[in-house]
């Protein structure tokens, strides 16, 4: 029917090709509106800068599906080039499609982490559901990029032949390298096994390897964490499945602090424990939770007094620690400072009437 209206195979070209450019604009147009549309609805609740975010992969997964007419071979004057524009067309598609799903799966991951703030006091439900997005996020993606190479390569004829030869006498080679990757594949279930039980998220503090720190970073492979000098341990998932270590906010941040001083027999413990109320009860760093001394042992040479302290995070305890034995020990210097440990000389006089050391 058009090859009666337009005889002129270019002016027929031109035309087609026209409309696919036309279709392709008015496509793109109607999907950017619909998704600024819901994006000002508070029901849906879109991120600002949707269409941006989409905006390129859209674009080329239309322009796929307009190198595959013919009217653009023809216009062009490569008619004997029609495998290589349909090839084109299929790996742009493929690509541009992940693409797509790519900025799609970041979107809605943001969408649903931004109703967390990370940054406050009780921030556990928060860690761990950013945790738990951000490592899923990134297997999801692996697995889309995997997918995507895969189904580029198998759609060229030769490699797609190769393939199926190599599947068919892969039996020791698959052994060998399965072995070869035992530690890799063992790395990435780690990963895997992190964010979906969680003995660690985002921001927990911990203590590896002797060290104190909060987990600053999970990937699929390894876990960076930042030390208190800002030094940063990179530690592999398998160290948090395989090893015992302290998660000092595993079920909640706030935690216990001890302070312990080692007194006299003299020390006055009940003047102990007013200063100690009247030293929390004027910082900010106490949660007013939890606040006494206790004597947790005695040695010939003096008394061990532990005085326990609460704060709302291991940050804050370990400033309200410092806080409270600086206080302690200069409340004893000036009040009581025969209570300070020291060593006693003991006198006695032998046979001869003489005294003699102890």
């Amino acid at each position: 029917m058009l090859q009666e209206l337009i005889p002129d195979p270019m002016q027929r070209s031109i035309l087609l090709l026209s409309a696919g450019f036309l279709a392709m604009v008015i496509g793109y147009a109607i999907i950017a509106r619909v998704i600024r549309h819901y994006g000002k609805n508070p029901k849906y609740l879109l991120p600002e800068g949707m269409v941006r975010k989409v905006g390129w992969p859209l674009f080329f997964l239309m322009f796929s599906l307009v190198i595959r007419m013919e009217s653009l071979r023809e216009l062009l004057g490569m008619e004997d080039y029609g495998w290589h524009f349909r090839k084109a067309s299929t790996l742009l598609f493929i690509f541009s499609f992940t693409w797509l799903c790519i900025k799609v799966l970041r979107v809605v991951k943001k969408l649903i982490v931004d109703n967390y703030d990370v940054h406050e006091a009780d921030n556990l439900r928060a860690r761990k559901v950013y945790t738990q997005f951000t490592i899923l996020e990134r297997i999801v993606i692996f697995i889309l990029v995997v997918l995507a190479l895969g189904i580029a390569l198998m759609s060229f004829e030769s490699i797609r032949e190769i393939g199926v030869s190599v599947f068919a006498s892969a039996g020791v080679a698959g052994i060998i390298i399965g072995f070869s990757a035992q530690k890799m594949i063992g790395t990435i279930l780690a990963g895997i096994q992190i964010a979906l039980t969680q003995p660690i998220r985002l921001d927990d503090v911990v203590i590896v390897e002797g060290e104190w720190g909060r987990i600053e970073e999970i990937t699929l492979t390894y876990v960076v964490v930042k030390i208190w000098d800002k030094r940063r341990l990179v530690v592999p998932t398998t160290y948090f499945i395989e090893k015992p270590f302290q998660n000092w906010t595993k079920t909640s941040s706030d935690i216990l602090g001890t302070v312990y001083l080692y007194t006299d027999y003299t020390v006055p413990f009940d003047a102990l424990r007013k200063e100690l109320n009247r030293i929390v009860e004027a910082s900010d760093l106490w949660d007013k939770e939890v606040a006494n001394i206790q004597v947790t042992d005695s040695k010939a040479g003096h008394v061990e007094v532990r005085a326990l302290v609460s704060a709302r995070d291991a940050s804050t305890a370990w400033d309200l620690r410092v806080h409270v034995r600086e206080k302690l020990i200069a409340f004893l210097q000036e009040n009581y400072p025969e209570s300070i440990a020291h060593t006693r000389v003991l006198l006695h006089e032998n046979l001869n009437g003489e005294k003699a050391d102890d």
